[in-house]
């Protein structure tokens, strides 16, 4: 990846959603440039925020803004986001205060494992588990060489959504290297919660218990979503995950596993996570230095 990869693709699709919404689509793919505009423009919105708009929230690829036409006439805010875009260009200046935050996983384990052997009928590969497929269509020639890339770069929170709490998390390293795994043939009906899954281009941690078709690498001890906000992490709110956070997957065994389980019920559990400033054309010129900075490992 490098500074000559900046250039926005096609241009941005304003589509009205009823009477209150815009929703604006930045590109047709994901990308980490077009992530970036998307958190680079939602942030120039909540730092003026015009009388009238509600509700902002960024997406992969796209975002989304709920006003009140009473107050805003829906042409002006529509060239207020057009000048917005045009403000922020390509991206590659912007820079986000965001927090580097780690995720302990358990990789391998016990439940998610009897999960996915229920439904192995429902699989590509119903001789594998999930993780030894992975490896294996992505070239590793075991699954700890899978686990050491998957972390050992870091991943930023594109979007947070599709349930209650769950992070979208995309791999900030470039494309020839990003891990891609398709999703189930058909989905699950059962996936444990805080389950580290994966689908095409797309990390995530699933928030609660339910129906899912990513692929089942590992589980967290770590709670990502408390609606009675009784942990710590949740005094401000019941989600924990934010836009632009950025993620870092850190293997633990079975005893560390169940000992965080032991702090988190006890209610002493926090997640790791310290404030960062985010630079894009730092990142976008040296990918790997810039993320060993980030990550703390130096030059």
């Amino acid at each position: 990846m490098s500074t000559t990869e900046v250039t926005p693709d096609v241009a941005a699709r304003y589509s009205w959603g009823g009477d209150d919404h815009i929703f604006v689509e930045l590109a047709e793919e994901m990308s980490l440039l077009a992530n970036f505009r998307a958190m680079a423009i939602t942030k120039k919105l909540r730092d003026e925020r015009p009388d009238g708009v509600l509700d902002i929230c960024p997406a992969n690829a796209s975002y989304q803004v709920r006003y009140d036409p009473d107050v805003i006439e829906p042409r002006a805010l529509l060239a207020r986001l057009k000048d917005a875009e045009a403000q922020v260009g390509d991206a590659a200046d912007v820079a986000l205060a965001t927090r580097v935050v780690e995720v302990p996983v358990l990789y391998r384990d016990p439940w998610t494992t009897e999960t996915l052997l229920r439904f192995r009928d429902r699989h590509q590969d119903p001789d594998a588990t999930d993780i030894e497929y992975a490896a294996r269509i992505n070239g590793f020639p075991d699954v700890d060489g899978f686990i050491a890339a998957h972390s050992g770069s870091p991943w930023i929170t594109s979007m947070v959504g599709f349930v209650a709490g769950l992070p979208f998390l995309y791999q900030m390293v470039g494309r020839e290297r990003q891990l891609v795994v398709p999703k189930y043939l058909r989905p699950r009906t059962d996936t444990p919660k805080q389950t580290v899954g994966h689908g095409g281009c797309f990390g995530c941690i699933y928030s609660v218990r339910g129906a899912g078709g990513y692929q089942m690498f590992g589980i967290t001890p770590a709670p990502i979503y408390d609606p009675t906000q009784k942990l710590p992490d949740f005094d401000e709110f019941m989600v924990f995950f934010r836009p632009a956070d950025i993620v870092r997957f850190v293997p633990i065994d079975r005893e560390t596993y169940d000992a965080t389980l032991a702090d988190v019920e006890a209610g002493t559990f926090r997640i790791t996570a310290r404030p960062v400033e985010f630079h894009a054309r730092e990142f976008l010129d040296d990918p790997d230095g810039y993320n060993r900075r980030l990550l703390g490992e130096g030059a």
